[in-house]
């Protein structure tokens, strides 16, 4: 058996220190080049948002579609850098790589016909930020799963409910897919009245809410345009429906709605006017008061009897 010093004087130390240095100087130049790239896409994330204000948008939006173009690019670029270093290193330590590129191809194309719903994926997401459907902050309505966004990946979705439950998607198996903060969001209402009240009277009140609601410090700025009161939207079984809309920035429409239907209840309240409860009127007919008395003589008894 060679002894350690024989194995010490048989290794070629020269074109180790060489080789080692060589992959030294290729991982430095992989962490140059991923810095050079990680600054690039800050800055191009900065200029998108910039680009976004400038033409009138608002400012998150702007923001949330840059957040999520940079992330999928950090993650293309990292996977790129990966392969690269990888297939560079084995070449300086004496591994022929041309086998495993050929190799990798004939992989790759038997993973193509095996693997569709993957490709299927990928493309779809491209798609979806191209086409800047749905960004990373907004809330979706994604095959009938409602929840904020809060990943999206060239292959999947994520989305976290209320109820902090944390939905996937595939991106292929998306057949509907609703933003509900895409450049507005919007806050619809429905106001049950009495019968006995004056609509015109509740319109009224519910202006003045929607004025007030506009001048607060707090809300104001939540707010993109003035309250819409529709009018009477149904007559039901109990109440007269009155119904509208209040335009907010993206995300804010549930913040500003609850304090609007707050304020809105006080100010009823206070101008006197009913907010009813579900109930039924009952008429029983002449025709049957009088039946009843003519099937009693012929039972031979008279209606008051037990």
């Amino acid at each position: 058996m060679p002894s350690w010093e024989h194995l010490v004087t048989a290794v070629n130390w020269k074109a180790v220190l060489t080789g080692g240095g060589r992959i030294l100087l290729i991982l430095i130049l992989l962490w140059i080049v991923s810095w050079i790239a990680r600054k690039a896409l800050d800055g191009f994330q900065e200029r998108l948002a910039r680009r976004g204000e400038s033409a009138g948008k608002a400012g998150s939006e702007e923001a949330k579609r840059a957040e999520t173009l940079t992330h999928l690019l950090r993650q293309l670029v990292r996977v790129v850098l990966l392969l690269i270093g990888a297939l560079v290193i084995l070449k300086e330590v004496g591994v022929e790589i041309a086998p495993i590129l050929a190799g990798a191809g004939i992989l790759g194309l038997a993973v193509g016909f095996g693997a569709q719903n993957l490709v299927r994926d990928v493309i779809s997401g491209f798609f979806m930020i191209l086409e800047n459907q749905v960004r990373v902050g907004d809330v979706a309505i994604i095959n009938g799963t409602g929840g904020l966004v809060e990943a999206m990946n060239f292959r999947t979705i994520v989305l976290r409910d209320l109820a902090g439950t944390v939905h996937t998607f595939p991106n292929g198996t998306i057949t509907t897919l609703a933003n509900m903060t895409r450049d507005w969001s919007a806050y619809v209402f429905e106001i049950g009245i009495a019968y006995g009240e004056d609509s015109d009277r509740v319109v009224a009140a519910i202006q003045g809410v929607g004025e007030e609601l506009a001048a607060d410090d707090y809300y104001g700025p939540l707010i993109k345009e003035p309250l819409e009161v529709f009018g009477v939207d149904q007559l039901g079984d109990s109440a007269v429906v009155i119904k509208g809309r209040v335009k907010t920035w993206p995300i804010h429409q549930w913040e500003v709605g609850r304090e609007l239907l707050r304020r809105v209840k006080k100010a009823l309240d206070a101008e006197g006017i009913e907010i009813p409860f579900p109930q039924r009127s009952v008429y029983l007919r002449a025709e049957r008061r009088a039946f009843e008395p003519a099937m009693a003589d012929q039972a031979g008894h008279s209606p008051t009897e037990g």
